[in-house]
């Protein structure tokens, strides 16, 4: 059974920081590859991070608008993905949704969502 829950979201002011979890079932996690996307109100879904099954270093990939500020990690053993989120702004205002792809690479396109979580900042 797929399975991908996401936790973390809240309202922090600009500079703030969130982590994102994402718990995920063992069917879901184990050997592929995780990401996070992000969609603000009007706007089309946006990458924002990924990270390989063998996790760390090069198997990590951030989008440019994140790259600095924003850390994708894993954690095999409890199959859970976080979006650790520092430098928060105004820009940053989404619903930030976990997926993940049948693969280990974290190039192409991810199969299961979650549900999403509220990521508000205030100015």
């Amino acid at each position: 059974q797929v399975r991908l829950v996401e936790s973390g979201g809240g309202l922090v002011q600009a500079g703030g920081s969130l982590r994102l979890s994402c718990a995920a079932s063992r069917r879901t996690f184990s050997g592929n590859a995780m990401g996070w996307f992000r969609q603000a109100p009007g706007k089309e879904r946006e990458f924002v991070a990924a990270i390989s099954w063998s996790g760390g270093g090069d198997n990590t990939f951030h989008a440019d608008s994140v790259k600095g500020r924003f850390t994708i990690s894993r954690d095999n053993a409890k199959s859970t993905v976080y979006l650790q989120m520092n430098g928060l702004k105004p820009g940053d205002t989404a619903v930030y949704y976990c997926a993940a792809r049948d693969s280990e690479s974290w190039r192409g396109l991810y199969g299961y969502w979650g549900q999403g979580t509220q990521v508000t900042v205030s100015s």
